[in-house]
C-alpha cells in the first residue's frame, strides 16, 4: 500500500475527545493491550497529529504520528499497528517468519506467498482468513511487515504451503515507514525452545535450508499475476534499497544515532546562522519574523530535507527566536500588536562568522537527482479567437470555416486582405473602409446596417475581434497545445470564514497553469506553517482547492510572484522592478500571474 509516494491531505492535532476515542479503538482492536499499554502508545498529553493522505492507488488512509513517528494507521474503518508499534508490542499480532531475501520483494509492494513462510518448530500461528498478522524475518523477533492473512492456518497446510498467504499493508523501508525517523528493527531473541524440540527443531532447518535454496521462485505466482505491473515495483525497490546490502540495510548514518527531535534543532540552527550569513543585509531591517522564515531559512534548509519548527524542541518560531535574543545574536521587538521583527543582527558574533556554509555532497545530489520531481516550468499561455456562425462568410475566403482559432494578427491581416481585395479602401480618405453587404452583417448591429457606412481602420478592426470568439491557448513545455474555448480561468485567492470566526485562506484554478493543488498545499503548509488541505472546488467539476488555515493571501501571493521571478525578461529582471514587460504581444509569465492575482502593474 505504501511501496510508492502519497499524498498528505492534512496534519491537523488531534482534538480530546478523539484522543479518547482512539483509545478506546485501540482497545478494542487489540485486546490483548493491557490499559497501561494502550495509555503508553496513546499519550495522554504529548502531541498526537492525525495525518489523512491518499495511498498511490487512491486509498484514503487516516495515519495518528506520535513523536514524529507513524504509530497506527486506518483504512475502511479498521486500525493497523505500523512497525515502530510492533517493535515496542513485538506480540501485539500472530507473527510468521519469512526470509531476509523476501523482504525486498515485500518492500516493492508484493504480496508473501506460502513457499516463503519458514516452518517453526512449535507450528504456524492459529489465524483464521482475514485477521490480522505480523511478519517477521529469520532469526530476529522484530515485525518486518503487516498483512493480512488470505486463508486460515488449517487452509495453509492443506494447501501444502502453495498459493498467496498474506496480503501485505505495509512494510519496513516503504513510504509510510520514511515519514517516521527512519529508524532500524531492534533485535529481538527467537522465544526460546524446550530441549524436547531440539530434534523437532533440526529437521526443520534441514527442509527450510531446501528452500532458501530455491529462493527465487518463492514468489513466482505473485509476479505471475500482477505481470508488469510487479515487475516495475521490484525493479523500484531494487533502487531504493540502502547501499550497503551486505548488512540487510540497517546501517545508518551517523546523524541517525540523534532523535529526530535533536536532528530538527540542529538543522533549525543551521538554517537559521545560514540566512543570516548570506541572505539577510542590514537593509532589510527590520525584518518580519515570518517573511524571515519562509523567504529565507526555507531557502537554506539542505536539498532532501524539511525544515519543521513543530517537531524541533522549540516547537514554535517565537521561542526559537527568543533563544537567538537571549545569545544576542539577534535583537527582536513587537513593532505592530502580535506581530514581531527582527530589528538587529549582531553579524560579528562568533557564532555567525564562524558558520561555515554546508556544501552537499555529490553522493547526495547524484541520489536525489533521480528521484526528485521535475522543476514546475510555466506554461505558454497565448489569446485565440474563434470564428461563429455568423461570421463565416468573411472568413470563408482566407479557408478558415466555423469554429476554426486564429490569433490576433491573422485576424488583422484576414480583415486587411478581404477589404483590400474587394476594394473597399476609400478612395478620397484610405483610412476609412467601405462595408459591403458581409462586414454589414458580420459586425454592424441590426440599428446600424443602413446608417454607417463606413467605419475607420482601427474601429473596423476592434468590431471584429468583438463579434469573435474568445479562446486560449495553453501548451506546457514538451507537450502537445491544449485548445479551448472561453477565457483562461485566474487562480482565484480568497478569504473565507469558518465556524468560531476563524479564517481561512481558499486557492482556486491551480490546474490550468499545470500547478498540483497537493504540492502546492505541501509547500504552503511548511512555508506558512499553517495547516492545509485539498477539497473539490464547489461547482466545478474535477477541480481542486487548497484551503490553508488563516489569512495569507499577501503571503501566498507574494510567494507565487516570488517563485517566478526568473521568469522575468531579462531587461525587467535587470531592473529589478515588479513592472511588466512592455511588449504587449509577448507578454512573460509574471505579467500574466500578476493580473490574475489582482496585484497592481506599474
Amino acid at each position: 500500500m505504501f511501496a510508492k509516494a502519497f499524498r498528505v491531505k492534512s496534519n491537523t492535532a488531534i482534538k480530546g475527545s478523539d484522543r479518547r476515542k482512539l483509545r478506546a479503538d485501540v482497545t478494542t482492536a487489540f485486546p490483548t493491550l493491557g490499559t497501561d499499554q494502550v495509555s503508553e502508545l496513546v499519550p495522554g498529553k504529548e502531541e498526537l497529529n492525525i495525518v489523512k493522505l491518499y495511498a498511490y492507488k487512491g486509498d484514503a488512509v487516516t495515519v495518528y504520528v506520535s513523536g514524529g513517528n507513524p504509530i497506527l494507521f486506518e483504512l475502511e474503518k479498521n486500525l493497523y499497528p505500523t512497525v515502530y508499534t510492533l517493535w515496542s508490542y513485538p506480540d501485539l499480532l500472530p507473527t510468521f517468519t519469512t526470509w531476509p531475501l523476501v523482504l525486498e520483494k515485500l518492500v516493492g509492494g508484493a504480496d508473501l506467498m506460502l513457499p516463503g513462510l519458514v516452518m517453526p518448530p512449535a507450528g504456524l500461528p492459529q489465524v483464521q482468513k482475514g485477521d490480522l498478522c505480523a511478519i517477521s524475518l529469520v532469526g530476529n523477533r522484530a515485525p518486518v511487515a503487516i498483512g493480512v492473512a488470505a486463508m486460515s492456518t488449517a487452509e495453509m497446510l492443506t494447501s501444502g504451503l502453495k498459493g498467496r498467504g498474506f496480503s501485505v499493508l505495509h512494510t519496513y523501508q516503504d513510504h509510510l515507514w520514511r515519514s517516521g525517523n527512519k529508524s532500524s528493527p531492534p533485535s529481538i531473541a527467537p522465544l526460546a525452545l524446550d530441549s524436547a524440540d531440539l530434534s523437532e527443531e533440526k529437521g526443520s532447518v534441514q527442509v527450510d535450508s531446501t528452500l532458501q535454496g530455491d529462493m527465487r521462485h518463492m514468489i513466482l505466482e505473485g509476479e505471475e499475476e500482477n505481470g508488469e505491473a510487479h515487475q516495475a515495483c521490484e525493479e523500484k525497490s531494487l533502487s531504493e534499497a540502502p547501499e550497503d546490502t551486505s548488512t540487510g540495510g540497517l546501517n545508518q548514518d551517523s546523524t541517525d544515532s540523534k532523535t529526530l527531535q535533536e536532528q530538527m534543532d540542529e538543522l533549525l540552527q543551521q538554517c537559521f546562522l545560514h540566512a543570516l550569513k548570506c541572505r539577510v543585509k542590514k537593509a532589510d531591517l527590520p525584518l518580519l519574523t515570518s517573511t524571515f522564515l519562509g523567504s529565507h531559512m526555507f531557502s537554506c534548509c539542505p536539498e532532501g530535507r524539511q525544515l519543521d519548527i513543530k517537531k524541533s524542541s522549540y516547537k514554535k518560531l517565537s521561542k526559537f527566536l527568543q533563544q537567538m535574543q537571549q545569545e544576542q545574536i539577534i535583537q527582536v521587538k513587537e513593532l505592530s500588536k502580535g506581530v514581531e521583527s527582527i530589528v538587529a543582527v549582531d553579524w560579528k558574533h562568533p557564532r555567525i562568522t564562524s558558520f561555515v556554509i554546508p556544501e552537499p555532497s555529490p553522493t547526495s545530489q547524484t541520489i536525489q537527482e533521480g528521484s526528485r520531481e521535475q522543476p514546475y516550468h510555466p506554461p505558454d499561455i497565448k489569446p485565440l479567437y474563434c470564428v461563429p456562425a455568423s461570421m463565416t462568410l468573411l472568413f470563408q475566403e482566407s479557408g478558415h470555416k466555423k469554429g476554426s482559432f486564429l490569433e490576433g494578427s491573422e485576424v488583422r491581416t484576414i480583415i486587411i486582405n478581404y477589404a483590400k481585395k474587394n476594394d473597399l479602401v476609400d478612395a478620397d480618405n484610405k483610412n476609412l473602409v467601405k462595408l459591403d453587404p458581409i462586414l454589414c452583417d458580420c459586425i454592424l448591429e441590426k440599428n446600424e446596417q443602413h446608417t454607417v457606412m463606413k467605419l475607420p481602420w482601427d474601429s473596423l478592426l476592434t468590431r471584429c475581434l468583438e463579434k469573435l470568439q474568445p479562446a486560449y491557448q495553453v501548451t506546457f513545455p514538451g507537450q502537445e497545445p491544449i485548445v479551448k474555448k472561453g477565457k483562461i480561468c485566474p487562480i482565484d485567492i480568497t478569504l473565507a470564514q469558518r465556524a468560531s470566526n476563524k479564517k481561512v485562506t481558499v486557492v482556486r484554478n491551480l490546474e490550468a497553469y499545470g500547478l498540483d493543488p497537493y504540492s502546492v498545499a505541501a509547500i504552503l503548509q511548511q512555508r506558512c506553517q499553517a495547516s492545509t488541505t485539498v477539497t473539490s472546488a464547489p461547482g466545478a467539476k474535477d477541480s481542486l482547492q487548497v484551503q490553508i488555515q488563516g489569512n495569507q493571501v499577501h503571503h501566498l501571493g507574494w510567494l507565487l510572484l516570488g517563485s517566478l521571478w526568473q521568469l522575468l525578461h531579462p531587461r525587467c529582471r535587470q531592473q529589478r522592478s515588479w513592472s511588466p514587460c512592455s511588449s504587449p504581444d509577448s507578454p512573460c509569465m509574471f505579467t500574466h500571474i500578476c493580473f490574475h492575482l489582482g496585484y497592481p502593474l506599474a
